[in-house]
């Protein structure tokens, strides 16, 4: 069940100095309660922040001020810290807040608690990272924290701005990629042609079968048109033997009446 607190302070994705807010229990009891950051929104607890208000404000302006001089130690940091690490830039452990946080307070000699240090996840290759640290929850200044193997290698990499190994191995990376693509692409054109070879086969072999039926069919005409011609001529010729022999009747008839 959510517990509700009076913000001493701003938090972030929380609120404002003074803000009522719903967490979780162990959030607040854990953190924002034992750092000063929240109190439990408890009757008494509202009465004593209504009547202090004006005074924690003036508080934090205070604070807020001190952090804004302070800064100015921060601005355009870069800090080197030295690890042992593998040739492909995989650290032998990794470089935590707390890590960060000695290394700049002992450079700036400011008080800088592993709290104020945010980043996501311990840093675990060399390489050249943006962190921020607050000084007050509304003055934060982002400085570079540049991880290396050597000194030697920490003034190449300021001066470079890259991880040489990290730049190398995702040049690697980039041309396994490359090459895996192109590989793919060329089983994808070899694929379409063989898609093409068999559908051109399978035309062709349309084609001729549409040819070799046009080719019967006019064959068929053919002979159609010759049977019909032999059939003309052989009424033709049957018509002109019957006309023959009917001239040869007539013949015969006007001989024997000529004889009588």
């Amino acid at each position: 069940m959510p517990m509700q607190v009076i913000l001493l302070e701003r938090v972030d994705s929380l609120g404002e100095l003074g803000d009522v807010v719903k967490v979780k229990p162990g959030y607040a009891r854990n953190y924002l309660i034992p750092q000063s950051k929240a109190l439990r929104a408890t009757d008494d607890n509202i009465a004593y922040f209504e009547a202090q208000k004006k005074e924690i404000e003036k508080q934090n302006e205070s604070k807020r001020k001190d952090a804004e001089k302070e800064a100015k130690k921060l601005e355009g940091l870069k800090i080197s810290i030295i690890r042992h690490a593998s040739e492909s830039g995989q650290l032998y452990g990794s470089v935590a807040a707390r890590d960060i946080a000695e290394v700049a307070a002992e450079k700036t000699g400011l008080k800088i608690a592993r709290s104020m240090v945010t980043i996501h996840d311990a840093f675990k290759t060399i390489g050249l990272f943006p962190v921020t640290i607050a000084l007050h929850p509304e003055v934060k200044i982002e400085i570079t924290v540049n991880v290396a193997r050597s000194e030697d290698e920490a003034k190449i990499q300021e001066k470079t701005g890259k991880a040489m190994v990290a730049e190398d191995q995702k040049s690697a990376e980039t041309k396994k990629a490359e090459a895996e693509a192109a590989l793919e692409d060329a089983t994808s054109k070899k694929e379409m042609l063989e898609d093409s070879a068999l559908e051109a086969e399978q035309q062709k072999a349309e084609d001729d079968a549409k040819k070799a039926v046009e080719e019967e069919a006019k064959a068929a005409e053919r002979a159609a048109k010759k049977a019909a011609q032999a059939q003309a001529e052989a009424e033709k010729a049957e018509a002109e033997a019957a006309e023959a022999e009917g001239e040869d009747a007539a013949s015969d008839a006007a001989e024997e009446e000529k004889e009588d």
